[in-house]
């Protein structure tokens, strides 16, 4: 049945493959969140008809003289130009935070907690191991901002063609966003391992929930980026099955012989 199907054309010669280029299906496209996953779904909804009509109707013309392929660009450059708009503003708004980060962390390397000791220069906790956490975790932060500055870098500096909708630009945000997340949460570890140094001694009531209460930018980033995260994951990591059954429409039990 699928192989009578996909030969089919309409009065104009438009195969299956012209038809799914040429037409937008809203409800699709309302699932997913940012014009650049739009673009994506469109992208991965056209590879997935493309690879089950045979290799000729690939190629075959309608009226207007358009290949499949070329009825898709033609009716989908507007998603395009949107979807780089989107794409840069987003990237460049996160770049702005990882970059304010990445300056906090750089400062806090050279003006730890405790100062300096004055006779040998050395940090006067370097022989506390909550410290060295400390160092550790600031170390963490400040490679992680820096190398998501990097990703949103190469975002906007990137050409924008149509097949990098597919997997090279949600495959950077992703990344981008990942490791922003991780500089926030390591930059908000080592707020509370230095506010815990500090106090712990006299004010160990006051450090322990002040530690505890700097957790929420943490889950408040993941609970607002929440939908934009997994789009981009299953978008991009998970793509392979989006366009599976669920169930399947039909099925029957072997009778046992």
């Amino acid at each position: 049945m699928k192989d009578v199907i996909t030969r089919l054309t309409d009065t104009d010669r438009n195969n299956m493959l012209h038809l799914v280029g040429k037409n937008r299906v809203k409800n699709r496209l309302e699932d997913v969140s940012g014009v650049a996953f739009q673009m994506q779904r469109e992208l991965q909804w056209f590879k997935k008809v493309e690879s089950m009509i045979p290799p000729f109707y690939r190629k075959e013309k309608n009226n207007d003289g358009l290949t499949p392929l070329e009825l898709f660009t033609e009716s989908h450059k507007d998603l395009v130009s949107k979807g780089e708009e989107w794409m840069k503003g987003t990237a460049s708004q996160c770049m702005v935070v990882a970059a304010l980060i990445a300056t906090i962390v750089f400062a806090v390397a050279f003006t730890i907690p405790g100062g300096y000791n004055q006779s040998d220069g050395f940090p006067m906790f370097r022989k506390n191991g909550v410290f060295i956490a400390f160092v550790i975790v600031d170390a963490i932060s400040l490679i992680l901002s820096s190398t998501s500055i990097l990703v949103f870098l190469s975002i906007l500096t990137s050409r924008y063609a149509q097949q990098d909708f597919l997997k090279s630009l949600p495959k950077k945000l992703l990344i981008g966003l990942g490791t922003l997340f991780l500089s926030i949460m390591t930059i908000m570890v080592a707020f509370s391992i230095s506010f815990f140094l500090l106090y712990e001694e006299k004010l160990i009531t006051v450090a322990i929930p002040i530690s505890v209460f700097a957790f929420i930018p943490i889950i408040s980033y993941a609970t607002l980026h929440y939908h934009l995260l997994m789009d981009s994951f299953h978008s991009t990591i998970s793509s392979r099955h989006l366009f599976k059954p669920q169930r399947r429409l039909f099925s029957y039990e072997n009778p046992r012989l």
